[in-house]
């Protein structure tokens, strides 16, 4: 089993930025793809960004692309999301997700892991 533990959530200004970080306390995070994702009130969960194991490969929603940047650090076993030019539209709680050796799975939404969430809010 492994623990996601989402921070960096907050209240934001629209055209500002947080930077939101998916750690995995006490276990081996290199050998899992991670990613984001977010829900909304009366939405549906949707895909963020997904960073394979290794740092290489990143895979980001239209909706984000040039604005927010997935990164890790498999010596913190932590993953990152850099959000920035925040607009009130990317309200959500925002939740990372981990599945051993496959981005695919992290994309499509059937991860191995998920975290509790995050929240954001971008006020207008």
């Amino acid at each position: 089993q492994v623990e996601l533990v989402e921070s960096g959530g907050g209240l934001v200004q629209a055209g500002g930025s947080l930077r939101l970080s998916c750690a995995a306390p006490g276990r081996t995070f290199s050998s899992y793809a991670v990613g984001w994702f977010r829900q909304a009130p009366g939405q549906e969960r949707e895909f963020v960004a997904a960073i394979s194991w290794s740092g290489i490969s990143t895979n980001y929603a239209d909706s984000v692309k040039g604005r927010f940047t997935i990164s890790r650090d498999n010596a913190k076993n932590t993953a990152y999301l850099q959000m920035n030019s925040l607009k009130p539209e990317d309200t959500a709680v925002y939740y990372c997700a981990a599945a051993r050796n496959s981005r695919s799975r992290v994309i499509d939404g059937t991860p191995d892991y998920w975290g509790q969430g995050t929240q954001v809010t971008v006020s207008s």
